[in-house]
């Protein structure tokens, strides 16, 4: 039987993995247990930040130098997700997930945290924002399931996937060899990327099916949606990297996962009834007994495209001095940390199709409660 471990760590700069090599070096886990990094730098977020690269690269060394691997090998094996830009309160970290082989003696809930991870073959720059993506994306999600031994689609809560982009020497490449992409404009990618990656996951679970989408819903069609997608898309990355969490009776461990639509960037109640169904409560700020069961935050945001919230203008998409994925991530990471009383949250910008307009997605990975 496996267990899941969950255990967000701090980070001085985008290269410090000095508290994964610590619980290594201690024996709290072995390298061998790490199956997925999701995590935080403090870069823009955009085609051209670097930091998501950096940190990865440090960290396929460091996983190389104890797993005698080549990190050539692990950067195909254990998917790092990073989202750049850490505004306002967010403070720079990552969670690494680890699943333990236990004996079945451990079992303490009925059912508990389940991980499971996969690969996508690469995707081709003329392949980015098409239905090709989209099935690749739901072939990786449906393996990923599997591997996570979750049994019932409904118990998968949060999905994880990292998209490639069509940058300008990928463009070029495949304009020489003939291809015809849907867009050279690296941001325009990015966004096309993260849409097909929530229509994968969505035809994956479910939510969709196959003939309810063309080419041209993609960033068109918003009323195709994944409450339980957060995609990212980068440089960094050539396939889909996907990781799934979940609730599984074939796990053992105190873990569990739960996860709620935010209607919009106000959504506090969104908040507070995702901590409820792990039974902490907010009044209005969770306690520091009940924080301390919190292993986990994962959020997904966008600015609403009307340009209003609760029917008052918003200005974050006509500013050209800040990007308006910089403006609602710090809010929200406000939003977020005010109730959970943490600055280390997962809260990623561009949810195109990923829960409703200028809403998103909150997920809690907390400890159970026995009796609870």
């Amino acid at each position: 039987m496996k267990t899941a471990r969950v255990f967000r760590l701090s980070m001085d700069h985008p290269g410090d993995l000095s508290e994964l090599e610590t619980l290594i070096s201690s024996g709290t886990i072995a390298a061998s247990e790490v199956v997925a990094i999701i995590g935080k730098t403090e870069g823009n977020g955009g085609v051209n930040d670097f930091t998501r690269g950096y940190f990865t690269q440090t960290l396929m060394a460091l996983l190389s130098k104890h797993l005698g691997k080549p990190a050539r090998q692990l950067i195909h094996e254990i998917p790092c997700v990073l989202s750049g830009g850490t505004e306002g309160v967010m403070s720079p970290h990552y969670s690494v997930f680890a699943i333990r082989e236990v004996d079945a003696s451990a079992r303490q809930f009925p059912s508990a945290l389940a991980i499971g991870t996969a690969f996508s073959p690469p995707v081709a720059a003329e392949d980015v924002g098409r239905r090709a993506h989209v099935e690749s994306v739901a072939a990786a999600v449906r393996r990923a399931i599997a591997n996570a031994g979750i049994d019932n689609l409904s118990d998968v809560h949060f999905v994880q996937v990292k998209c490639p982009c069509v940058t300008v020497a990928r463009a070029a490449a495949a304009i020489a060899a003939g291809k015809t992409l849907l867009t050279n404009d690296p941001n325009k990618s990015m966004a096309l990327a993260r849409a097909a990656g929530a229509f994968g996951v969505a035809l994956a679970l479910g939510e969709i099916k196959a003939s309810d989408f063309s080419d041209a819903s993609l960033l068109s069609d918003f009323s195709i949606q994944s409450p339980r997608a957060s995609i990212s898309s980068g440089v960094e990355v050539e396939s889909n990297e996907v990781i799934v969490l979940g609730n599984s009776s074939a796990w053992a461990g105190p873990l569990r996962i739960s996860h709620r639509p935010m209607s919009d960037a106000l959504d506090i109640g969104g908040i507070v009834n995702v901590l409820a169904d792990l039974d902490i409560k907010a009044n209005p700020q969770v306690s520091a007994m009940d924080a301390a069961r919190i292993a986990c935050v994962l959020v997904k945001c966008e600015p609403d495209r009307r340009g209003k919230v609760r029917g008052n203008r918003h200005t974050m998409l006509d500013d050209t001095d800040i990007n308006a994925q910089r403006h609602i991530r710090g809010a929200v990471a406000g939003l977020v940390a005010g109730v959970v009383g943490d600055g280390r949250i997962f809260v990623s910008g561009g949810a195109e199709h990923q829960g409703p307009d200028g809403g998103g997605l909150i997920a809690v990975i907390a400890s159970q409660q026995r009796g609870a």
